[in-house]
């Protein structure tokens, strides 16, 4: 016997509110989809082995989640415990805890598994429940507690009383079992119900009739616990991951501007007393050091370094660059696959010519380095230290240090030309 920390994701569902040829699982939120980010929330918690149960459009999720996960096909829809039941060939002969998450729920923190499994195991429970408390909890199942404040059952909507259905406990939809009494339940359990379905639900009731112990952990931020069935509870989720997102960076001393127009991607550092500019997108895999100025209409793009002090001003976009500290490219620029040194100032209107049609090419900037507006950096090509670059100029050989670089046509004036 081994003892294990699982969690099974619930993935087969259709999701045809979403109006999508695609599964719902695999739209994307902040470049991830949502299967993935359900999925990777586990890993963060510090599960060791997942299974994802697919079904409706399964090769759409299993191309998504990979080899990252173990997996297990639903066929037909017969409920969550049906689904759960599909997941027993990887349950049996283990004992420990196992996680029941859904595919379409995204923004459950880690920290949140983390408190479920702990009080599951500090208390010796055999069920332990995530709920919430709504004011209005229609459509989901209510948490019915004993006189003791145990839990007795949930029931589903479909299936409440008039005196349940004004219950505000709801359940969540995401549980920790016991391996072992988790498997022995789903063999009795029954579709005699409104729906017809096999509910997990009703593990709870057929376990507290054998006398084991259940629990629950209730939520302390409601939007970890939404799920995504449309486009519109998509945006709303969005929403909130942007502000869980930005009021982060903020707690962590960097200035937002407007944190309605800043979109910051996952797996992102930015430092202390840095200013982010309303209209910025900073995407995954950035790094962006202290005192720097971001922004306003900025893109960074994904491979990013920004030393201290970088000034990156509007309608600027930068993807695999990495930049020194004080450089400055003021507005108006695109640097792709590039290496800027220190206390350089990059003109207006300057691009690198990264990409010939098959192949990226790197361009390298030295130190202290003014390249004029309007520049055209053909790469690859490598601009030395203390170099000036004549505005206007279309960069195709290599400048050594100290140089002046003028690559553009002389002016020729044709007197009385347009009279003619």
């Amino acid at each position: 016997m081994e003892n294990n920390t699982m969690a099974i994701v619930l993935a087969a569902g259709k999701g045809t509110r979403m109006k999508s040829k695609k599964s719902k699982l695999v739209q994307k939120i902040y470049g991830k989809e949502v299967v993935r980010r359900a999925v990777e929330n586990a890993e963060k918690a510090g599960v060791g082995e997942i299974v994802a149960v697919v079904g409706y459009m399964k090769e759409e999720v299993m191309a998504v989640l990979g080899d990252k996960v173990k997996y297990a096909v639903q066929d037909e829809m017969l409920g969550t415990g049906h689904a759960v039941l599909q997941a027993k060939e990887y349950l049996k002969g283990k004992k420990g805890k196992v996680l029941v998450l859904n595919g379409d729920v995204p923004l459950i923190r880690p920290e949140t598994l983390n408190k479920l499994l702990e009080k599951s195991i500090e208390n010796k429970e055999y069920a332990t429940l995530l709920t919430a408390i709504y004011d209005n909890p229609k459509g989901y199942g209510r948490i019915v507690r004993d006189e003791g404040g145990n839990i007795a059952a949930i029931v589903e909507e479909k299936d409440t009383t008039d005196d349940q259905k004004e219950i505000k406990e709801i359940n969540a939809g995401i549980y920790c079992f016991d391996i072992e009494e988790l498997l022995a339940a789903l063999e009795n359990l029954s579709p005699d119900n409104a729906q017809g379905e096999y509910y997990l639900t009703d593990v709870i009731e057929i376990m507290n009739k054998k006398g084991l112990k259940t629990g629950a952990v209730v939520v302390e931020d409601n939007t970890e616990i939404l799920g995504i069935n449309d486009r519109i509870q998509l945006e709303m989720l969005t929403k909130v991951l942007q502000m869980r997102i930005n009021t982060e960076y903020m707690r962590k001393g960097v200035t937002i501007e407007d944190i309605n127009t800043t979109y910051i991607y996952d797996d992102v550092e930015i430092g202390m007393d840095t200013v982010i500019h309303p209209n910025t997108t900073i995407k995954s895999d950035v790094k962006i050091g202290e005192d720097c100025e971001i922004g306003p209409n900025a893109y960074i793009r994904e491979g990013c370094r920004l030393a201290n002090n970088v000034k990156i001003g509007n309608f600027v976009e930068i993807k695999k660059t990495i930049i020194g500290e004080g450089t400055k490219v003021p507005h108006f620029i695109y640097l792709g696959d590039c290496e800027v040194g220190e206390k350089c100032n990059i003109g207006c209107g300057t691009i690198t010519c990264n990409y010939d049609g098959f192949h990226k090419s790197k361009t390298i900037i030295g130190n202290h380095s003014f390249i004029g507006s309007n520049s055209n950096l053909v790469a690859p090509v490598n601009i030395g230290d203390e170099t000036f670059i004549a505005a206007g100029s279309t960069i195709t050989d290599d400048v050594p240090d100290y140089a002046l670089a003028i690559a553009r046509g002389r002016q020729v004036n044709k007197e009385d030309w347009n009279r003619k």
